[in-house]
């Protein structure tokens, strides 16, 4: 790792770990624990080290350099590109806990005497979803950080499109 003239190593240790607490957080999603997350930007960040202008501050380029590498990192690793099938994608609901769930365990949703078909909703979801939340709508089932209200009003969306479509609230 390059370190900066004027400053020791443990203060840019301070630093990098200053950054990668305040951003981590917000990149957890499917199959990766805070801790993963947590040890791939300490690489990314001392790696960037060697592009480092010493005329900018170094939390605001460590910020920036490590929130861009994990959007991509999201990007490359969990979307479709349609021209490039070869690549193994993940885009699957992650929420594991009950307070952060789409569909919660005292709620399922049913048609008729049947259980709801998961694919048959994701495919409503999909057409019926409008643009202004879908970008949220990705955040939660991706387990990035959205806004407990934020993910309410999303929640209570997907459950209004549902229900237009015949499916039903009911107990198990």
């Amino acid at each position: 790792m390059i370190v900066p003239s004027g400053m020791s190593e443990q203060q840019v240790m301070a630093q990098i770990q200053k950054v990668i607490n305040k951003i981590a957080p917000r990149y957890t999603f499917y199959g990766y624990t805070l801790e993963d997350i947590k040890q791939e930007s300490y690489i990314i960040c001392a790696e960037g080290m060697t592009r480092y202008d010493c005329t900018r501050p170094l939390e605001n380029f460590l910020s920036v350099h490590l929130s861009n590498r994990l959007k991509n990192f999201v990007r490359d690793n969990h979307f479709i590109n349609l021209e490039d099938e070869n690549r193994v994608k993940v885009l699957q609901p992650a929420q594991l806990d009950h307070e952060n769930s789409i569909v919660d365990n005292h709620e399922k949703f049913t048609l008729d005497e049947n259980k709801l078909d998961y694919e048959d909703m994701q495919v409503i979801i999909n057409k019926k979803l409008p643009a202004s939340i879908r970008l949220d709508y990705l955040k939660i089932i991706n387990d990035v950080y959205v806004t407990k209200q934020r993910k309410e009003e999303i929640i209570f969306m997907i459950q209004e499109i549902l229900m237009e479509h015949g499916y039903e609230k009911g107990q198990d």
